[in-house]
């Protein structure tokens, strides 16, 4: 009995695999947390280029928009309905071609645009996408290229109404998701009634079902301005529209960033919106303030680079800093392998340290 009891504890102490020295063990774990955090940084950084690698391999900037918001911003052309009319296509065109691509119009609802955006169903948002920084928490924003104001209209003949103040307990229609919507929601008493079209408002605002209606000044311009029965009161607020780019490719970012600015220093994008009536005052503070002018472009100097240099300072101080961990790490590799290892694995180590290691030095 004694024999039998001892034999399979001799068989399985003989398949017991042997211990790994403490040393040894904290330095595989360091170098296995090197080598993910390196293959981690690695693949954000493939990630946020591929984004504008892939634009350029499919030779398209995909956009996406509502052809729903009609006039003046993207519809079809009623000349021809295979074609696609309004100033933000042409300012898709003109940003594409500073790319040397070419636009391709992705149709998608105004109000889920943003989740479309971040789910990779196109590469920009381009669709009278309002600043706000409920927005900026999802996505991240180029410069602005239209500024526009809130504008409230109510019917010719009602006088009492001056700004959302004297509307406590009635129903002003809007548009959901939009800037117009917090104002109203923010006003106290009012009613605040949603729409998916930017024509139905005004329709019903017409036919006595609203007291107001508080949306974009282009909006309002194209299709409540023109009818006799409505009046605008004034302006309740202001904002601007950017384009929208998933945050996590900065790369893509810069690049449609830069080409917008391109679009409003040339001034292609003034001739864009002045052939659809758009340019005023306020489109020129915007171009002045996005667009610095030559002058002072040059008294900038070398300041104008400084983030720049602050960003490749700050890469050469991230691989010293990452090679150096792993030179730490494999340094204590090679001390374990030759203090524990195998002569085999020991003479590996040693010859190593002695050729890669040593004869730089005597060089």
């Amino acid at each position: 009995m004694e024999v039998r009891m001892r034999r399979p504890i001799a068989r399985a102490a003989k398949s017991c695999p042997p211990a790994v020295p403490p040393l040894k063990r904290a330095a595989l774990g360091w170098l296995r947390g090197i080598v993910l955090v390196a293959m981690m940084a690695a693949a954000g950084r493939a990630a946020a280029g591929d984004a504008l690698a892939r634009l350029h391999a499919r030779g398209t900037l995909r956009w996406g928009g509502d052809m729903q918001g009609g006039e003046p911003y993207v519809f079809q052309d009623p000349r021809d309905r295979r074609r696609l009319a309004g100033f933000e296509v042409e300012i898709a065109d003109a940003l594409a071609r500073r790319l040397d691509v070419r636009a391709e119009f992705a149709q998608n609802d105004w109000q889920t645009l943003i989740p479309s955006l971040e789910r990779g169903d196109f590469d920009v948002a381009l669709n009278g996408i309002e600043v706000t920084p409920a927005r900026r928490a999802r996505v991240a924003f180029t410069r602005p290229y239209f500024a526009f104001t809130e504008t409230l209209v109510v019917r010719r003949e009602d006088g009492s109404v001056h700004g959302l103040g004297d509307l406590r307990g009635e129903r002003v229609g809007t548009l959901e998701g939009s800037l117009a919507l917090d104002l109203v929601r923010a006003a106290p008493g009012v009613e605040a009634v949603l729409y998916e079209g930017v024509e139905e408002p005004y329709l019903d605002l017409e036919r006595g079902r609203l007291r107001a209606v508080l949306l974009d000044n282009i909006i309002a311009g194209r299709y409540a301005l023109p009818r006799a029965t409505l009046r605008a009161v004034g302006t309740v607020g202001e904002g601007v529209y950017a384009i929208a780019v998933r945050p996590d490719e900065p790369e893509l970012l810069r690049a449609v960033d830069g080409a917008l600015a391109v679009v409003m220093g040339d001034g292609e994008l003034r001739r864009i919106l002045e052939r659809w009536h758009l340019w005023d005052a306020r489109q020129a503070t915007l171009a002045g303030a996005a667009a610095p002018s030559a002058e002072a472009a040059a008294a900038a100097g070398t300041l104008a680079y400084l983030p720049l240099f602050l960003r490749g300072a700050g890469f050469t101080v991230a691989i010293s800093v990452l090679a150096m961990a792993v030179a730490i790490a494999g340094g204590l590799v090679l001390s374990v392998a030759r203090r524990y290892g195998g002569p085999v694995v020991a003479a590996a180590a040693g010859v190593y340290v002695e050729l890669f290691r040593g004869t730089p030095v005597l060089l």
